[in-house]
């Protein structure tokens, strides 16, 4: 089978900052990959090109082997079909119910009816560890509950890739395990996933392939422990190290 992403050449900048500098990188369905790297390396901002929210400078992303194309609302509805993302701030809209924040995208885009929506929303917070909450407003949930209840959103539009980007980073210690727990069933039930995190461990646990990135671009990658164990350039063991000091 084709690769569900693929990444060949990429450039973006902002201003005068050269943010990616030409990152190649190829993702198989059902696969899960964890992005390393120190901050401005570029992880983010690879993310947010792939679900399109960034117009990249040159090079090409194919999504189900489909090229990503800003000028095309087609394309572009297309693609927001395929990949979902998971973001820092938790994004809820604090005016509608858990559910309702579940229901709205599949009611919009895929002409669900609202019978259908509730049973997919109900079935995704059961699925999230949530299902009493389907009537409970964003803001009576801890961070936690919020950030999962914003994995099922994510879920409700089938994507067919996953994006996180440090979805873990603004929750209290306490709260990042029982997100972390959601995101580890998702890869064992085959979940294609591309995760920027800071939580090596985790990453090291459930990563089929870890991406160091290092000024733009993707500097290593391998099987975790192997890159662990076996860190090839000095910029990936000074990297590594850090994490231990």
């Amino acid at each position: 089978m084709p690769p569900i992403v693929e990444i060949a050449a990429l450039y973006k900048s902002f201003g005068e900052t050269q943010v990616l500098r030409g990152g190649d990188l190829n993702v198989n369905q059902g696969e899960v990959i964890a992005i390393i790297g120190k901050s401005g390396s570029g992880k983010s901002t690879l993310l947010r090109c792939i679900n399109g929210l960034e117009r990249f400078d040159s090079g090409a992303i194919l999504v189900n082997n489909k090229q990503i194309d800003h000028d095309s609302a087609a394309a572009m509805r297309e693609l927001r079909q395929q990949v979902g993302m998971i973001f820092q701030s938790f994004n809820l809209f604090p005016h509608l119910t858990v559910g309702r924040n579940i229901m709205l995208a599949p009611k919009l885009v895929k002409k669900r009816t609202t019978e259908q929506g509730e049973e997919q929303a109900r079935t995704l917070l059961s699925r999230v560890g949530l299902e009493e909450k389907y009537d409970a407003m964003p803001d009576r949930l801890s961070g936690g509950q919020q950030q999962r209840v914003a994995i099922a959103r994510a879920l409700a539009m089938e994507p067919a890739v996953l994006l996180c980007d440090e979805i873990t980073s603004a929750l209290d210690p306490e709260l990042v395990g029982e997100v972390l727990r959601v995101v580890e069933s998702l890869a064992k039930d085959g979940m294609t996933l591309m995760m920027v995190t800071h939580e090596i461990g985790f990453a090291r646990k459930v990563a089929d392939r870890m991406i160091f990135m290092h000024q733009g671009k993707v500097h290593e990658m391998g099987p975790p422990d192997e890159l662990f164990a076996n860190p090839r350039t000095p910029e990936l063991r000074q990297f590594l190290s850090s994490l231990h000091n």
